[in-house]
């Protein structure tokens, strides 16, 4: 049996009426000021996703690229102020709350200097690009008591809550088994990114890109493409790992795993990079409140000529399995006892009369009938029309700044899920398996 349901029937899951309209009826005192740092394709992606939400608005915009900040200008208005150096952002008084869209290496650095500042924080994902800097954003948000929200939509995703619903309730019985996957096939999917043809040393600062990074002769190629390289990025771990990780732990109302191991290489995409290119990982999570002890298999692959992308999750209980994707879940109920069978020919013929006559005591022989052919169900849940994880996040990262409630996926929630991640890097890297403490958020 199929069934199609939706989560919420609530007019905020739909889309928005256009924002300039509704700014106009939020209290000018109730209005948010943000500043974006990191003007590329995520950090200009969040900023519209902002800007579609009532009372808020875009002051200021920082880049190390000068191109990127007339392209801010011209989609903002001439209005807009920007900047090469992050600090000036974080001097301005009429910044309330800045959006952290910058290569992995500069996360938690202006993540920490920002909190200080007196800011609220979204921060893309991952938050940090080693473990060693996960306490200390997280200290920063306690001692400083400002909003900090990581940006791993997952989070927000109706599907991903119903599913942690679903497993509260024991619609899969004990969950054993857990698999995950995002393969993109595409040239950008693996980070090919276009280089602009002005790049130059006159419209980059190339010192202010690399920061604590090594230092090393102007290369263009290492800034528009920087996932690909370990002194800037986490590479597939810290882009795609950390999803699959936000995800899982929402649904499975999980803090972390305690073993770590992974293995993969660079398959498709020798193009310079010193990252690998498909990466698979197993973590074993251990019994905690709620569900017993299970094992979650990840995989990524860019290694391939397809344009799609896969993704998804295979919840396996000893009741159903549940399959997700970021538009839909699938609950696949198994149907109730049945035979197990046997296999006792070559036991000696009494053995096998003895065992037969035992079996059937516990499954008696039913009739080959249509009724008693054996039956499951499949249940399909959907989000409703308009529904969108990516907006819904930002919406839960400014209600949080009105409210001054934190959401979830905090400091905390951001590296348990960026700390797995990363320890899938040292385990790929230094060939060996590498244990976890979820609770402490320490690798060993």
């Amino acid at each position: 049996m199929q069934t199609r349901r939706h989560f919420l029937e609530t007019s905020a899951a739909l889309g928005l009426a256009p924002a300039a309209a509704q700014e106009r009826r939020v209290p000018a005192n109730d209005r948010i000021q943000i500043a974006l740092i990191g003007a590329g394709g995520m950090g200009m992606g969040d900023a519209r996703y902002a800007l579609s939400i009532p009372g808020v608005k875009l002051v200021a915009a920082c880049d190390i690229y000068d191109g990127r900040l007339v392209r801010a200008k011209e989609i903002w208005g001439s209005d807009l102020a920007t900047t090469r150096d992050y600090r000036e952002v974080l001097a301005r008084p009429d910044v309330d709350a800045v959006v952290i869209a910058t290569p992995d290496h500069w996360h938690a650095p202006i993540s920490i200097e920002a909190m200080n500042a007196g800011k609220d924080v979204y921060c893309e994902k991952p938050m940090v690009q080693s473990i060693e800097e996960g306490q200390k954003v997280i200290d920063a948000q306690k001692k400083t008591g400002r909003i900090f929200q990581v940006g791993s939509q997952y989070v927000s995703s109706l599907v991903y809550l119903k599913a942690r619903d679903l497993i509260q309730a024991g619609a899969l019985g004990e969950v054993n088994m857990v698999e995950a996957w995002l393969d993109r096939n595409s040239a950008v999917g693996a980070w090919q990114y276009s280089i602009p043809p002005d790049a130059s040393p006159a419209t980059i600062d190339w010192d202010r890109f690399l920061g604590r990074a090594p230092k090393r002769p102007f290369e263009p190629i290492r800034l528009f493409r920087w996932r690909n390289y370990q002194d800037y990025g986490t590479g597939v771990a810290g882009d795609l790992f950390v999803h699959l990780l936000s995800g899982l732990h929402l649904a499975a109302n999980s803090i972390g795993p305690t073993r770590i191991f992974a293995t993969g290489g660079l398959r498709y995409w020798r193009d310079g990079r010193d990252v690998p290119d498909v990466m698979l990982a197993g973590l074993d999570y251990p019994k905690s409140a709620g569900h017993p002890e299970f094992t979650l298999s990840l995989r990524v692959n860019f290694a391939s000529g397809l344009a799609e992308e896969s993704f998804g999750f295979r919840f396996i209980g000893k009741e159903g399995v549940m399959t997700t994707s970021m538009s839909s879940l699938t609950l696949a109920k198994a149907p109730g006892e049945v035979e197990p069978g046997y296999t006792i020919s070559t036991f000696p013929r009494a053995v096998q009369e003895q065992f037969l006559k035992e079996y059937r005591e516990k499954y008696p022989e039913r009739p080959r009938t249509v009724a008693s052919m054996r039956s499951s169900t499949e249940e399909r849940y959907t989000p409703p029309p308009g529904f969108d994880a990516h907006l819904d996040h930002h919406r839960n990262f400014y209600a949080a700044l009105r409210s001054r409630k934190p959401f979830m996926e905090d400091a905390v929630f951001g590296f348990r899920a960026a700390g797995p991640a990363l320890a899938s890097n040292t385990s790929y890297f230094e060939k060996r398996v590498v244990g976890w403490d979820p609770q402490a958020m320490k690798a060993s």
